[in-house]
């Protein structure tokens, strides 16, 4: 059984109104990703510019469409982050010429390539069409190590289960040390794809049984 946090945290679904804390902290989440890394060149001047466009790009574009957000709260403080993409809306934001010219203008055109690449390659090993996708997910580093991304990650569980089109989540990563947090948590490695360097994982959960109360 998965260990929670001793403090309660507060599951809430975001709307725009939240915009600028999520962007905040999943550049925080992202920035040290080795995918990341790779897509966004990270040895040449202007990476962390690069990053924080991409997340300001797909966070802008995510609440433009009304897609779902979740956010996890410790004391009023978003803690915690999950943008989702529902299985009749997965390719909504790639597919969107003024996220495409934002990006385009803000990372180049190799940056937003790349981004395409990966984030069509992740989708092609998807194990059918009736699945949620995590385009972003993260915990803020103050709340890192607490548990607290296995409570958000217990309630996205949840959320989804409760729309009967879908059959489960995809997400994937390049990060190592994520592999095991994965695996504890019922999810089943189902393919990889190559981002330059970087081996990426993607991963699949089928729907759990629905517990009532998940989110506020």
């Amino acid at each position: 059984m998965p260990v929670l946090p001793s403090e309660t945290a507060q599951i809430r679904q975001l709307d725009s109104g939240y915009s600028r804390e999520t962007r905040a902290l999943l550049y925080l989440a992202y920035r040290q990703e080795p995918s990341f890394a790779y897509l966004f060149e990270s040895g040449r001047s202007g990476y962390e510019h690069r990053v924080k466009a991409t997340i300001r790009a797909l966070v802008k574009q995510h609440f433009l469409q009304d897609m779902p957000a979740l956010g996890l709260f410790v004391a009023d403080r978003l803690a915690g982050v999950a943008l989702i993409a529902p299985p009749q809306r997965r390719l909504g934001i790639t597919e969107s010429w003024a996220w495409r010219i934002r990006m385009l203008m803000s990372t180049g055109l190799r940056g937003t390539q790349r981004y395409l690449e990966y984030y069509y390659d992740v989708l092609a090993c998807a194990p059918s069409e009736a699945v949620h996708v995590l385009p972003l997910f993260g915990v803020h580093p103050d709340f890192q190590g607490q548990h607290y991304a296995e409570q958000l990650l217990l309630a996205l569980h949840d959320w989804c289960a409760q729309d009967k089109n879908s059959e489960g989540i995809v997400l994937d990563t390049g990060n190592g040390h994520y592999l095991d947090f994965y695996n504890r948590h019922g999810y089943q490695e189902i393919g990889e794809v190559e981002v330059g360097p970087v081996r990426e994982r993607i991963f699949f959960h089928p729907n759990p049984q629905v517990s009532l109360g998940s989110v506020a």
